[in-house]
């Protein structure tokens, strides 16, 4: 019982700020650099945006977002009542809702061809658990602009609860939501997206490798094909299902990388809970994970507080995967040498490469330039 109460405490922490929201100022767009992004979401629409009711088809969007030039990286301001600051706070410009996928894919295709052909990406983004929609959005505009995503930002809004207690909930939500994913996969790819990229964070990396699996199991080696590359941000997954669901996949799509901390609390209890040493996104070693074809990030040494989701939200980390080619480096393989580029220790085991990185090597580099 103690164990618990402790995790769902160390849930709702978030709770003790307020929750990131979109707020609406359209003369914003004139002031700051906006990004599109293009949602597709299983929510059913409430009065004021999307809850996190379950709908039976999803629902297709578009927001516009102001960028603000005054923040930290991978920090999201919350706005305050009757207080927008367009210069610290991310704000919503515009607002497009599409009455059917074909409409959806007229506007991402067009998106998409106003970019050089090597830029005709699109970064879908899956959210975690205890996620509202306006969270998400605001997640992936932020990572989006912190990592200076070149394509066309993406986001799959699944109905999670958005309550540290509706952890059951949205697992189930989950297993309903794949469906969603493999059609948004195939808009995104039918749209004329050159690469597709999958990031998701937490439990919403098993949505994306359930949703893997499913492809493989209707068309095996589909999703090596269909899929560019996957980034799991402190994925909350038992390490067995996560190699179960890769067996089934077969070959994962390639570059594959795994964020990982010793330091995230959320998920050192998750591992308690469920009597496991750890969880995929706090694996000691990458021997557990040697036969496969990943690459580990371990930012353990860069992660404070709750280190949930240190990847995304640590600027040290940003500012070391921010610079040009940093993170297609850590990506690449150790066999084409440039991982060694990166501050930290590289390791090879079998058909895993592991990087841990350092603050130390980092600072140094830094010093360097």
């Amino acid at each position: 019982m103690f164990r618990f109460v402790a995790f769902v405490l160390i849930l709702g922490l978030s709770a003790c700020t307020p929750r990131a929201t979109l707020v609406f100022a359209p003369q914003a767009a004139a002031e700051n650099p906006t990004r599109k992004v293009f949602i597709a979401t299983t929510r059913q629409p409430e009065a004021a945006g999307f809850g996190a009711g379950r709908a039976a088809a999803p629902g297709y969007l578009r927001y516009d977002i102001a960028v603000p030039p005054l923040r930290e990286p991978g920090a999201i301001e919350t706005p305050k009542p009757n207080r927008i600051d367009p210069q610290t706070q991310f704000i919503a410009t515009a607002r497009a809702a599409y009455p059917d996928a074909a409409s959806f894919r007229g506007d991402l295709r067009t998106a998409l061809r106003q970019r050089a052909g090597h830029e005709r990406e699109a970064v879908i983004y899956v959210h975690g658990f205890n996620n509202t929609f306006d969270e998400g959005v605001l997640r992936i505009t932020q990572l989006a602009e912190d990592f200076d995503m070149p394509g066309v930002s993406v986001h799959y809004s699944w109905p999670s609860a958005g309550n540290p207690l509706g952890y059951a909930y949205d697992r189930d939500s989950l297993l309903i939501s794949r469906d969603g994913l493999e059609t948004l996969i195939r808009d995104v790819r039918a749209a004329g997206a050159e690469r597709i990229v999958l990031v998701a964070h937490s439990v919403g990396s098993m949505l994306i490798m359930e949703t893997l699996r499913q492809l493989s199991i209707a068309k095996p080696g589909s999703p090596a094909r269909i899929i560019d590359a996957v980034i799991l941000i402190s994925p909350d997954l038992d390490i067995e299902l996560f190699r179960s669901q890769a067996a089934r996949i077969g070959q994962l799509p390639q570059p594959f990388g795994i964020f990982v901390s010793q330091r995230d609390r959320v998920l050192g209890l998750s591992a308690r809970l469920t009597g496991q040493r750890n969880r995929l996104g706090n694996v000691k070693s990458i021997a557990d994970l040697a036969d496969l074809e990943v690459t580990v990030v371990d930012v353990t040494e860069f992660s404070t507080g709750v280190g949930h989701f240190t990847a995304g939200t640590s600027a040290a980390v940003i500012s070391i995967f921010g610079r040009a080619g940093a993170l297609e480096a850590a990506f690449a393989g150790d066999s084409s040498g440039r991982t060694g580029l990166l501050p930290g220790t590289v390791l090879t085991v079998q058909n895993a490469t592991g990087i841990i990185l350092s603050p130390v090597t980092a600072l140094a580099g830094a010093t360097a330039q």
